[in-house]
């Protein structure tokens, strides 16, 4: 037994010592450049950013340390815009590329940039890869891949506009209008709005539907899903001695997202008045 446990006690002091005797594992050092992208899938016309932190792992000073951001395919420039930076002290295109100038990099130092980007309207629907990198005056890192981004085509509403007129004699001829707001989709239209005048030498009556500003409207119609319609109203008159001719308008003022068809967008009647006892329309 005595000898049995002097053995154990050899064993553990020599694996105690192995133990203490192995090198310690040294962790790997972060890469000069990595990225972040708050969105990898957008459309046209969509805001996004790119977050790069950038390490300098020399043993010596990187002289204008700048980030940098690249597409893999074709230039950045041309598939989206430079909002803003965060973290730089000048921020602008250099040929192909976004960058952001961050100053001088000591030895181990690291600092990070956050570019804002906006997706062109006209872009090409696709899939293209980020790529980034940390470039100085006096020495540059290699240019890495980064993750795939995905643009898509952007929904569109298209948002169309027809006006009617009903003539009303009287003592004082006046003209009803029904504003009518289609759309005709592919998507669903929301912040719709349209405006509206009465034409020249008229006193709108009453309103349906929008607010009234002297001879002109404004209809807040709101949400349309596609194939949804609304109407707003609205009349007016010329007074007794009214004569001639007059035109009254309706057009969208604003809604998202964009529409595609502008030729429908604005509608119009033209009428005349025979003295301000009769109108045609």
């Amino acid at each position: 037994m005595e000898r049995t446990g002097r053995r154990t006690a050899v064993l553990a002091a020599l694996t105690a010592a192995a133990l203490f005797a192995a090198p310690a594992v040294a962790s790997a050092a972060p890469a000069p450049s990595t990225i972040e992208v708050s969105d990898t899938s957008l459309h046209a016309g969509d805001t996004f950013t790119v977050t790069e932190q950038l390490y300098n792992p020399t043993d010596f000073t990187v002289t204008g340390a700048k980030a940098a951001v690249y597409a893999k395919e074709k230039p950045i420039v041309d598939l989206v815009d430079l909002v803003s930076c965060a973290g730089t002290i000048g921020c602008d295109q250099y040929l192909s590329s976004y960058r952001g100038g961050v100053g001088d990099l000591g030895a181990g130092e690291s600092r990070t940039v956050t570019f804002t980007l906006r997706v062109k309207e006209d872009v090409t629907a696709g899939q293209f890869t980020l790529q980034h990198q940390f470039a100085g005056d006096n020495y540059a890192f290699g240019v890495e891949d980064g993750p795939a981004v995905t643009i898509t085509a952007a929904p569109k509403a298209d948002v169309k506009v027809a006006l009617t007129a009903t003539p009303r004699a009287g003592l004082v001829a006046r003209v009803d209008y029904v504003i009518t707001v289609s759309n005709t989709g592919p998507a669903s239209a929301t912040g719709v709005r349209v405006t509206a005048n009465a034409g020249t030498g008229r006193t709108i009556t009453s309103v349906t539907g929008c607010t009234r500003s002297g001879t002109s409207l404004s209809c807040a119609i709101g949400t349309l899903a596609p194939g949804a319609s609304a109407t707003a109203k609205f009349s007016s008159e010329g007074g007794f001695f009214a004569w001639g001719a007059f035109t009254a308008t309706a057009q969208r003022a604003a809604s998202t997202p964009a529409d595609p068809a502008a030729a429908n967008d604005t509608a119009s009647k033209k009428c005349t008045a025979y003295t301000g006892l009769y109108v045609n329309c």
